[in-house]
């Protein structure tokens, strides 16, 4: 299977793409640079099929045209990944993504949303976030990571409020602020947490933060620390920070939601906080018993390599697009 994708995000280019290569697949990943320049790629590597995702580069209405224009031309379905569902879904994926990109499938992190896409006319399917094993894997602990307790995360007080994530601020409420009313040191890496005062109610200490940190080294900090604090944004589906900590063998604690406890076990692969008290009671408790710890991240590695693997997810969208009729069977001419 020859596995085109036009995407030039330096997040997201590490993760679908690797498990279709893992897969045993051939693949190539471009930016769209030009009109031109997608249909020499095309013609030359001759894809099976074309993938796009996210919100970036790749999706400006302009460059949008050009894939559909041109996976048209030689009959090629072009495939595209949600996964700003449902936050962005009505002011970006529909108005921009559907409307000039127009591709023939649509696969969604969020489960809901694939009735939105059929009452659109488009067929789609639910795809989860996943870890990429030679990524997100276990290191020995480095020094400069090696903290108490680590957030690795935006903060988005710039949309907070603004559009559909607010369970994203009871996250924060159960998990953050009340370690920090405690003055229990948080260790923060990536954007934002300076201005989170009229949020969490008073300021994090500026040797706290630590600003951003390369995706590449983000497993270094959840092999490192010996508490990952994981925030959700939704009951219903989870982050893609959940399934990579546990891929790096890091020790979770994150909200206690549906979601998470539809995937994952607590207790067994991970540990969920419901009240700001369980918060603090379960910090206290596990950063004076590390065995039960390392008992705890050991598991939660062991579940996500189970089946959330993106070679798995790769394995999926194939299975799918086979079933639906967007690829042909494997065997058919």
């Amino acid at each position: 299977m020859r596995v085109l994708f036009f995407d030039s995000n330096e997040v997201l280019l590490h993760l679908l793409p690797n498990g279709f290569y893992d897969g045993g697949h051939d693949i190539m990943v471009v930016p769209a640079e030009s009109e031109e320049r997608v249909r020499q790629v095309i013609s030359g590597f001759q894809p099976d099929v074309v993938l796009t995702y996210g919100w970036g580069n790749e999706q400006l209405p302009e460059k949008l045209c050009w894939i559909r224009a041109c996976t048209r031309e030689v009959g090629i379905p072009h495939v595209y990944w949600s996964v700003e569902d449902p936050t962005f879904l009505d002011n970006f994926v529909k108005p921009v993504v559907l409307t000039h990109g127009q591709p023939d499938f649509v696969f969604t992190i969020c489960e809901e949303s694939v009735q939105e896409y059929a009452k659109l006319g488009i067929p789609a399917a639910p795809l989860d976030w996943g870890f990429q094993p030679s990524i997100h894997r276990p290191l020995p602990p480095i020094s400069k990571y090696d903290v108490s307790i680590a957030v690795v995360a935006n903060s988005y007080h710039w949309v907070l409020g603004q559009y559909d994530i607010d369970y994203r601020m009871e996250s924060m409420r159960v998990l953050i602020q009340p370690l920090l009313e405690q003055g229990i040191r948080i260790d923060f890496w990536g954007k934002g947490w300076e201005g989170m005062k009229p949020f969490l109610g008073q300021d994090i200490p500026a040797d706290w933060l630590h600003g951003q940190l390369s995706y590449l080294e983000c497993n270094k900090v959840y092999s490192s620390a010996k508490i990952v604090i994981g925030l959700q944004n939704f009951l219903t589906q989870m982050t893609q920070r959940t399934y990579e900590i546990l891929g790096s063998g890091g020790f979770l604690i994150t909200s206690d939601t549906p979601a998470v406890r539809k995937v994952f076990t607590p207790w067994r692969d991970l540990v969920v906080s419901s009240t700001p008290e369980e918060t603090l009671f379960l910090v206290d408790y596990y950063l004076r018993h590390p065995q039960h710890r390392d008992t705890i991240r050991t598991q939660g590695q062991m579940a996500v390599q189970k089946n959330h693997s993106y070679r798995e997810r790769a394995d999926y969208i194939l299975r799918v697009l086979r079933e639906k009729g967007i690829l042909k069977q494997e065997g058919t001419v």
